[in-house]
C-alpha cells in the first residue's frame, strides 16, 4: 500500500495522451540505415538552421536523433541509474546561492534535519543539475508537496523535459525551476516540511527526498 506521500506525489495525466514508444540511443542511430534517412536529417539540419541555434531544448532534441557529433562521456556499467541529480541550490534575489552537493555521502539527510530559512515575501527558485547517462531520458518531472503541521499546503509539479546522455560538450544539464514567493504575515511564519522527487514518463523515481525550510521575519 502507497503511503499517504506517495499518493500525494503522484504526477499528473494528461487526458488520451500515450507515452510514445521508447527507442534507444543506438536505435536512434540506426535511423541512419533507412533509405529515407539520409533526407530526413538534411530536412532537419537545414530547419535547424532557420532556428536559433543556442535553443537548448532544440539541441537536445536534436542530439536524441542522434544529430549531435559530441563524444559520449564514459559511464561505469555496473552504474544503472539513467539520471543522477547531482545538485540542488536556492536562488534568492540579492542573496548568496545556497548549494546541496548530493554527490557528498549524508547531503540528503542533512536537507531535513536542517532546515532552509527563507524570509517572508522573498522572491526564490530551486536549480537541480543532473547527468543523464546510458539511454534518452524521457519526460522527466519535479513534483513538490509541503506541509505544515501535518497538512498540505501546496502541491508543485513542473516539467524539466526529455534529455539525450551528456557528452564532452554537454557533461551536465542544468534546470533553473519557475520563481516563487514565500508566503507573508505572521500566521505564514514558521516551520514547513516538505517532500519531492524526480520522476520521469515511465514512472521511475530517480531521486526521492525530505527536507524542510523556515518562513521567518527577517534573514538569520
Amino acid at each position: 500500500m502507497a503511503s499517504q506521500g506517495d499518493e500525494d506525489l503522484v504526477a499528473s495525466k494528461t487526458d488520451g495522451f500515450k507515452v510514445g514508444e521508447k527507442k534507444t540511443v543506438e536505435e536512434y542511430a540506426k535511423l541512419g540505415e533507412h533509405p529515407l534517412a539520409a533526407d530526413v536529417k538534411y530536412l532537419l539540419v537545414n530547419l535547424i538552421s532557420w532556428t536559433d541555434q543556442n535553443d537548448e531544448s532544440l539541441n537536445r532534441w536534436k542530439a536524441s536523433l542522434g544529430i549531435s557529433s559530441s563524444p559520449a562521456l564514459p559511464v561505469d556499467p555496473s552504474d544503472t541509474r539513467r539520471c543522477i541529480i547531482r545538485s540542488l541550490t536556492l536562488e534568492v534575489e540579492g542573496r548568496s546561492d545556497i548549494t546541496i552537493d548530493l554527490t557528498t555521502p549524508g547531503s540528503l539527510e542533512s536537507l531535513k534535519t536542517k532546515p532552509f530559512t527563507i524570509k517572508e515575501g522573498a522572491q526564490f527558485r530551486m536549480k537541480a543539475n543532473f547527468k543523464v547517462q546510458h539511454d534518452v531520458l524521457s519526460g522527466l518531472k519535479y513534483l513538490q508537496v509541503v506541509k505544515r503541521k501535518g497538512l498540505r499546503v501546496s502541491k508543485d509539479e513542473e516539467m524539466i523535459g526529455s534529455y539525450p546522455p551528456n557528452t564532452e560538450e554537454k557533461p551536465i544539464y542544468e534546470k533553473k525551476f519557475a520563481q516563487d514567493e514565500a508566503p507573508s504575515g505572521m500566521i505564514a511564519r514558521g516551520h514547513y516540511d516538505a517532500v519531492s522527487k524526480f520522476v520521469d514518463d515511465d514512472d521511475v523515481t530517480h531521486l526521492k527526498f525530505e527536507w524542510s525550510f523556515d518562513i521567518a521575519k527577517d534573514w538569520k
